[in-house]
């Protein structure tokens, strides 16, 4: 196998309390820590143990965005991928658009299998490998929580409702990851300053023909209500009176 493509998406780090902007309009990203979307991460720690394996020879991290994704793509390369690519662009991305553009690098570097997170932690869509798959025609794996390479196949283990279920897809194909395939590794100060060096192409996305206007229109942006204070009670009956006050028992 040659070459792994990587999805990495640059969100608000998920240690970090969001706060919605007074107008409504969005949520506060300034002065906000960044990093790449928790999934996507894992996603390119499995490439990075497969391309170990010595399953593929190459790992090229992608990312669309403003230029700021330049410091997550400086992160992947840390991590060990060979090379990143940046599809630059101001505008949002809402997964189609994401998936058009992937297909248009996947025709260029044509890889054995692109590897991207189950879903972005900032809109929790789910959505852009699927519909990458069926841009494409090519299989898919989603929710992946183990990946074996063998001889053009990945035999993949999905996490679904009722349990694990193992598929076999051809390659090349689209697989998302789960939460519990991996634990991405610690990048160490020799290898940022290692990942500097290594090459980092920027693409302008007007260059790639694709519609990449919005489909939809956020109106507005509000947090979640307070919970309201608990109570302690004294009695099983203190408990179900309280529950009927709220019209929680019938």
């Amino acid at each position: 196998m040659d070459k792994i493509l990587v999805g990495l998406k640059r969100v608000v780090d998920y240690n970090v309390r969001i706060r919605v902007k007074s107008d409504g309009s969005g949520v506060v990203t300034d002065g906000v820590k960044m990093s790449i979307n928790p999934f996507d991460e894992i996603a390119l720690e499995e490439a990075l143990r497969i391309k170990e394996r010595g399953d593929a020879s190459e790992v090229i991290a992608i990312s669309i965005g403003s230029s700021d994704c330049q410091q997550q793509l400086r992160t992947g390369l840390a991590m060990g991928a060979d090379r990143a690519i940046l599809i630059e662009t101001s505008q949002e991305i809402e997964p189609l658009a994401a998936a058009g553009i992937l297909l248009k690098i996947i025709d260029k570097e044509q890889p054995d299998i692109v590897l991207l997170g189950k879903q972005a932690i900032d809109d929790d869509n789910n959505q852009t490998g699927q519909m990458l798959a069926a841009l494409w025609e090519r299989p898919q794996a989603t929710f992946a929580s183990k990946i074996e390479i063998s001889e053009g196949t990945a035999s993949v283990t999905r996490e679904v409702d009722a349990g694990l279920e193992v598929i076999n897809v051809d390659l090349p194909a689209v697989i998302t990851t789960d939460l519990r395939l991996n634990e991405p590794r610690y990048v160490k100060l020799p290898d940022i300053m290692k990942a500097k060096k290594k090459p980092l192409e920027v693409i302008n996305a007007d260059e790639l023909g694709i519609d990449i206007s919005p489909q939809f229109t956020a109106v507005s942006h509000e947090a979640p209500a307070e919970r309201e204070k608990g109570i302690i009670v004294d009695d099983v009956d203190a408990l179900i009176a309280a529950l009927k006050d709220k019209d929680l028992l019938g």
